[in-house]
């Protein structure tokens, strides 16, 4: 069995941030199909029933769980051809795929869209991820998967907040997947690294732990060891931008969770290390189009879809 280290499975769920994560009920009758476009990352978790994918989802690690014991065991068996019921399924929408439903079945389909600096994550995560009997391996984020998605009718009224709640939940699941798959023994050798390069990923995660910090091209390439040249280029070809681009993803994407968590404008921009609010405001607007004090605004009010 292939272990994760704690700490670098730790660091990876810290990483994983959404900007969408909106749940919805899907009710299937038998032969009822469910299509996943490409391009689209979709979390699946059978709230009841069975489903078949074409093409068929017996690729993968299985994991055979004693629920009585909390034993968990990898299995060097194919998976089974149909996910049931407690069974979780994360697509990254690398290749289209449908399920088909074996009996009138109920699930709970989550459409995620990550952030900017998440989105180099899940480009190193498998596609497709399936957890078989995950409501055995994570039980209390298996009963909020199986609660999320809107009742027809709505069994209570739109409230302010209701989308920011909605993707905490949504984020919530997601990393208890992610977290079931690695933590058990279906990580593939060598996982997590970002850039399959030990002295990126130093770099990766010392630009994440601290945002804030005055990152040169050069006091970056001091932490992967490497000349100024080299890092620069080895960094672009493995993460597919600058550096410079890297840090300013990485601290717009902390500062929307710092505004979502109350923060000033002013406090997010001397924490996130801007000189000034107007070069803060700047930055912010570039990659999202949005004022900081309008983003907040929006997300506080917005209403789900």
């Amino acid at each position: 069995m292939v272990t994760v280290d704690s700490a670098a499975l730790g660091q990876v769920l810290d990483s994983v941030d959404l900007r969408v994560g909106i749940a919805r009920r899907v009710a299937l009758a038998a032969g009822g199909v469910l299509p996943l476009p490409s391009g689209a990352a979709t979390l699946v978790y059978i709230a009841d029933g069975s489903v078949s994918g074409h093409p068929p989802l017996t690729t993968g690690c299985r994991l055979d769980v004693d629920r009585t014991a909390q034993i968990v065991a990898v299995d060097d068996r194919p998976l089974s051809a149909n996910l049931v019921r407690g069974d979780a399924f994360l697509t990254l929408g690398r290749a289209p795929i449908a399920l088909e439903a074996g009996s009138a079945t109920d699930l709970v389909v989550v459409d995620l869209e990550f952030s900017d600096s998440a989105s180099m994550l899940a480009a190193v995560l498998p596609d497709p991820i399936t957890v078989m009997s995950f409501d055995a391996l994570e039980p209390a984020a298996a009963a909020l998967a199986g609660s999320m998605g809107p009742t027809d009718p709505p069994s209570y009224p739109v409230r302010q907040g209701d989308p920011v709640i909605c993707r905490i939940m949504a984020q919530t699941v997601l990393l208890s997947v992610i977290r079931a798959w690695a933590a058990n023994g279906c990580a593939p050798a060598g996982w997590p690294s970002v850039s399959k390069d030990p002295f990126l990923d130093r770099v990766v995660e010392a630009i994440h732990e601290q945002p804030g910090r005055e990152w040169t091209v050069e006091r970056l390439a001091s932490v992967g060891a490497m000349s100024r040249s080299v890092f620069a280029e080895r960094f672009r070809s493995a993460i597919g931008r600058s550096p410079a681009d890297y840090v300013t993803e990485v601290r717009i994407d902390a500062a929307k969770r710092m505004l979502s968590a109350g923060r000033s404008v002013s406090e997010t921009s001397r924490e996130l290390g801007y000189a000034s609010d107007e070069g803060f405001s700047r930055a912010f607007r570039r990659r999202t189009g949005m004022t900081p004090s309008a983003w907040r605004a929006s997300e506080l009010t917005a209403v789900p879809a």
